[in-house]
């Protein structure tokens, strides 16, 4: 994959990462592992190394810098084949990054790269996200894998802590998955697509006066709300290139 350098580096710079020669080698042998035990273990439908690093590695690079401080622990759901939980881990080697799937397949995957490259500061977990019930909150949960905004965090704001911070991933932000979060839940920004990647992400909290996740699901699920205050930005959002 060393052919691969030069346009990781040009991607980097343009997202204005830093990548130590250590940190691109990495990022290089998770993409030749992820390309060999794809057919195997259908981590994708991309089967083009080329379009693996565009479509996997860079538009995973393109949130390092919006997921929170780099120190906080983060909990990536549905990882699947470790995106964007693996880069994230590569580039912040001090955070802490939970790898949450419940596909045996590819958490054994996940293990593999783990051990392989490797990387101390991830755990795996094959689990149910609605099962899991970790030791310790987490400052952030990312994802780019559920369906809409609204199941990310009705299925996974029980493993925040009250400050933390859900970060979704999406190709585009419909505006009937805003207006169907929950009722407690705002959306703080939007980042616009950065360099050539077409994701954008969601920054959401929990408003101020939102009750404990735990005491609100033995109730039920809340009614849908979306603060008003975010409308006037999000289309602003949605027209820029």
């Amino acid at each position: 994959m060393e052919e691969f350098r030069p346009r990781l580096l040009e991607a980097a710079a343009k997202l204005s990462l830093d990548l130590s020669v250590g940190q691109q080698d990495k990022l290089l042998e998770y993409l030749a592992l992820f390309a060999r035990w794809n057919a195997a273990y259908n981590l994708s439908a991309i089967r083009d190394p080329q379009q693996m690093l565009e479509r996997h590695i860079i538009d995973s690079l393109s949130v390092v810098n919006l997921c929170g401080h780099d120190t906080d622990p983060l909990i990536d759901v549905g990882s699947g084949g470790g995106l964007p939980g693996i880069p994230l881990a590569i580039v912040h080697p001090e955070r802490r990054i939970t790898l949450l799937d419940s596909n045996g397949k590819k958490t054994r995957f996940l293990f593999q790269v783990a051990s392989t490259l490797p990387l101390p500061n991830v755990q795996v977990v094959n689990e149910r996200v609605e099962e899991f019930e970790p030791a310790q909150k987490f400052a952030g949960v990312v994802s780019r894998a559920f369906a809409s905004i609204e199941d990310m965090v009705r299925g996974s704001e029980h493993l925040l802590t009250r400050t933390g911070r859900f970060y979704a991933m999406k190709g585009k932000l419909p505006e009937d998955e805003l207006s169907a979060l929950p009722k407690g839940i705002k959306v703080e920004r939007v980042h616009p697509c950065l360099y050539r990647v077409a994701t954008r992400i969601a920054t959401l909290s929990f408003s101020a006066a939102m009750p404990d996740a735990t005491a609100q699901s033995k109730r039920g699920p809340r009614q849908p709300g979306v603060d008003p205050a975010f409308e006037n930005q999000f289309l602003q959002d949605q027209r820029t290139p």
